[in-house]
């Protein structure tokens, strides 16, 4: 380790000792290290504020200010330095209390230069290991971040507002959203911009796997718990442990394990099957649907204590539909991402009707649209001629929402009471949504629908 740090780091030695502190120097010399010296805390700190120093070592005891005040002041100015106090054996109190304070550690006078090499190398192997995980936050922030989450719609950015203040929270997220909105990436930035940033963030969808798997699966198993459990399995509760577990799709989680998940959450205790003791686990839960948790506790398949124990924080991503301003720098991002070597357009034309599409699979039916427009391209410029069919249709003027219009005439109320029927169904009867769409106040359309007796189906 020590070769490596050689051309590396720094240090700075303060001591009003000068031949403890020529020995001291000569011995960091002899190992390859770069060494400034300095007399007294001022004079140590003055250097210190010109130079980087990856490691500082001084006296607690000097003349003017000590190194009690001094490690305040690095940290001020440099909070990750590595510090080393040396001290008489009639100050250790101070050298602990210096500790609390951030030293890494304390050497006692006189000095065993042994222990003092050993010391400045597990120093500068902490501070690589910390300026590595900081090095790491920061490419995985970058990766996984809300940079990453292509937006210019007001309803977006709040969304992401909410995931700037709660990243470093430990506090339980529930995410809403339609299939396809990016629930698991906005879950990722999430983490990856918190505290737990270089720990494991572990996803799993409760709808993708068998319903007498998935308890195995997330809370692991010992060996000879039940037929075919030939080894201990660990679940992803454990593997995720120190970091974010991500349950996609929370609202198709079986009943039983509801309640095996609430004591994760109330205890942060884990019951693997087949074990006799509970483990003791620290995992950030953030949880996603795509259902309505509300109806699902009114009808008995969701317990209500995890429903308010998961919407801690809750977050709803706007479909795509309701965000049109994002559909060209979306389509834009997709084309670059997908063809970076080529130079594709997109005509005007092309844009105008796939932002009056409905995407009903919202951002991944869009990526989709891209990747297939792009295989199947006839040149660089894409128009309305390398259009799907059924986008193609859907795409028409005055045709998103289609009615049947009968041959003998219907009264505009009679029309004005289809078109709000048919907004309602499109945004699953959600009143603020539906008024937003077209264009009314919220008690404007309570009144209409008072008027044309349309009430919410009751399944």
């Amino acid at each position: 380790m020590a070769k490596q740090l050689l051309k590396n780091y720094r240090i700075l030695l303060i001591d009003d000792d000068r031949s403890l502190c020529e020995v001291m120097e000569f011995s960091l010399k002899e190992q390859g290290y770069k060494v400034d010296t300095a007399s007294t805390g001022e004079q140590g700190l003055a250097r210190f504020e010109k130079r980087d120093y990856q490691l500082v070592i001084t006296d607690i005891k000097m003349p003017g200010m000590d190194g009690m005040q001094l490690l305040k002041e690095l940290h001020k100015i440099q909070p990750q330095v590595m510090v080393i106090m040396i001290t008489a054996f009639a100050s250790i109190e101070m050298a602990v209390e210096a500790m609390k304070l951030g030293a890494y550690d304390y050497l006692t006078k006189p000095v065993n230069l042994d222990e003092f090499n050993l010391t400045v190398k597990h120093a500068l192997e902490r501070y690589s290991l910390l300026e590595e995980n900081k090095r790491l936050k920061g490419a995985l922030k970058e990766k996984f971040g809300r940079e990453h989450i292509i937006t210019v719609s007001e309803k977006m950015l709040k969304v992401l507002d909410m995931v700037d203040k709660v990243s470093s929270s430990q506090a339980t997220v529930l995410i809403q959203g339609e299939s396809g909105t990016g629930k698991e990436l906005l879950a990722k930035a999430l983490h990856y911009q918190g505290e737990r940033a270089a720990t494991p963030f572990i996803a799993i969808n409760c709808a993708a796997i068998p319903r007498e798997l998935l308890e195995s699966e997330l809370f692991g198993h010992k060996k000879g718990a039940f037929t075919g459990a030939q080894q201990d399995k660990k679940g992803k509760f454990e593997l995720a442990d120190g970091g974010s577990m991500f349950l996609d799709e929370i609202g198709d989680l079986p009943l039983e394990l509801q309640t095996k998940l609430l004591r994760v959450l109330e205890e942060q205790q884990l019951d693997v099957i087949g074990a006799e003791t509970p483990t003791q686990i620290d995992v950030r839960i953030i949880a996603a649907t795509n259902q309505k948790l509300e109806e699902l506790t009114r009808q008995g398949r969701f317990r209500e204590d995890l429903f308010y124990r998961i919407n801690v924080i809750p977050i709803t991503i706007p479909p795509l539909r309701e965000r049109p301003e994002d559909i060209p720098v979306l389509f834009n991002h997709f084309l670059h991402t997908l063809a970076p070597d080529a130079q594709i357009s997109c005509a005007p034309e092309l844009m105008a009707k796939i932002q009056r599409y409905p995407w009903k699979g919202n951002v991944r039916e869009l990526q989709n649209l891209c990747k297939r427009m792009l295989l199947l391209r006839n040149s660089d410029t894409l128009g309305i001629e390398d259009l799907p069919q059924q986008v193609e249709l859907q795409s028409q003027t005055g045709e998103l929402m289609p009615l049947e219009l009968p041959p003998d005439g219907m009264s505009l109320a009679e029309l004005e009471k289809q078109v709000i029927l048919k907004v309602l169904k499109r945004h699953n009867w959600n009143q603020t949504h539906t008024a937003n769409y077209l264009g009314i106040p919220r008690h404007v359309l309570l009144y209409r629908l008072e008027k044309f007796g349309l009430k919410r189906p009751l399944s």
